[in-house]
């Protein structure tokens, strides 16, 4: 799908959704007559003409699917909204945006950031991230990364903890990040203390400073647990890593109460998506058949998720009982995911594991020895891992993270309400103004 078919499908979105806002679209039923700009689907019906989901074929199948995201959105717009007036994220690569890459720890080259920003923005994705959706939806803008001190940036609507190959459980000396998630808490408290600290001195950089208020009436968002599971696998039994969900879980319990003792009040976590669907997992892990599950991934992986998750779920649902006056909303980030992986080319993409950025080829184009972007020698031959012609058509972008694509796809479901606990479906928490 080219670059200028995806501008006209967004102004479509920039055009319909802010208009459900000031319009009462509260219609019982619609009647629409019309030709393809509206047609879902009565030229195959009548005809049995089916519209092929390939190349630039795959066109009329993503505006079906758009079209789909605006049958649910356009009800919610009436709603309730959030109106956040900032928001602070703890979490680890599906939503650093730009933490490690500050650290000077690691750097990324293009082809990373290609299709949003234009150069590498500190994402590990060719665009957007999940978050970057959540903020737009939330007419708030990007999060900076606390480490990020260049181009004086703005930190009035929030701040970005999150750091890339961070893990809820404290470092260790392998670890690739060392910003666990108590360390990053730390790094909130540090922030809290210094922008009072800056506010008390006069106005002078109330621009750039989120107010008083703001911390307890801001939304915490929480996306880490990916990397204390998947890292384990490389040198733990199945049953060992199950049997340390519970002190992963504490440690993340200990951070949230520590942001709620502050006067944190909401909450927002996503749980942990399919880690065995991962193209650097199966490569890894998938060599054996009878590991794998029917959409190709490692098994074993997964299951490893879904109890993690519940047990996640099982505590939001106490510390939503325990603390006094918070809001916790728990996110099925996995049931997302998994639909996605299962119905790729529902969907419109074409590759659900394959690896868009990568070297090595069919079927995973991943390897371990060069990341996205470089250029290595490699048994005597200079190799550069590069990306595909249309990452629109993968769900995965550099054999760990997601496209700007699926992420677009994952965070308009997160906006559907139905995968929240409590579910929003009928009282959507967010002004909708999305710039998809």
């Amino acid at each position: 799908m080219t670059t200028k078919t995806i501008t006209q499908i967004l102004t479509l979105f920039s055009v319909v959704l802010p208009l459900a806002n000031s319009v009462d679209f509260n219609y019982p039923t619609v009647f629409n007559f019309g030709d393809s700009n509206s047609d879902t689907g009565e030229l195959g019906a009548g005809l049995g003409y089916e519209l092929p989901c390939s190349a630039m074929a795959s066109k009329p199948c993503i505006l079906r699917f758009l079209f789909t995201i605006v049958s649910f959105l356009l009800p919610l717009t009436n709603s309730i909204d959030f109106n956040f007036p900032a928001v602070f994220n703890f979490g680890d690569s599906n939503s650093d945006t730009g933490a490690l890459i500050a650290s000077g720890i690691e750097s990324i080259n293009p082809p990373y950031g290609e299709i949003y920003f234009k150069n590498p923005s500190g994402r590990y994705c060719d665009g957007r991230i999940i978050i970057d959706f959540l903020m737009d939806a939330m007419d708030l803008p990007f999060l900076n990364a606390y480490l990020d001190s260049i181009g004086i940036p703005s930190f009035r609507k929030g701040c970005n903890f999150a750091a890339a190959g961070s893990t809820i459980l404290p470092a260790t000396a392998t670890s690739v990040s060392p910003f666990s998630i108590g360390i990053q808490v730390s790094q909130f408290l540090r922030f809290k203390s210094r922008v009072l600290e800056l506010l008390a001195k006069g106005k002078k950089l109330d621009k750039y400073l989120p107010a008083e208020d703001y911390f307890q009436k801001g939304l915490y968002m929480f996306d880490i647990g990916q990397n204390d599971l998947a890292g384990a696998f490389y040198s733990k039994t199945f049953d060992q890593i199950v049997a340390s969900i519970p002190t992963i879980l504490l440690e993340f319990e200990n951070g949230l109460k520590k942001l709620y003792d502050q006067g944190a009040r909401n909450f927002w976590v996503h749980n942990t998506g399919p880690l065995g669907c991962i193209t650097q997992n199966v490569a890894r892990f998938g060599s054996d058949p009878l590991k794998l599950d029917e959409q190709g991934c490692v098994s074993g992986h997964n299951q490893a998720a879904k109890l993690f998750n519940l047990q996640l779920h099982a505590l939001c649902k106490k510390l939503q009982g325990d603390l006094a006056d918070s809001n916790i909303t728990y996110v099925d980030i996995y049931t997302i995911k998994s639909n996605l992986i299962t119905n790729y080319s529902r969907y419109g993409f074409e590759q659900p594991i394959m690896a868009c950025c990568g070297n090595g080829g069919a079927p995973f184009n991943y390897d371990t020895r060069i990341m996205c972007g470089q250029t290595k020698v490699i048994n005597g031959t200079s190799v550069t891992a590069k990306a595909c012609n249309d990452s629109t058509e993968y769900v995965n972008w550099d054999g760990i993270h997601y496209t700007e694509a699926a992420n677009q796809y994952v965070s308009s479901q997160i906006l559907t309400g139905k995968y929240s606990d409590p579910p929003f479906v009928d009282k959507m928490p967010f002004l909708l103004n999305i710039k998809f």
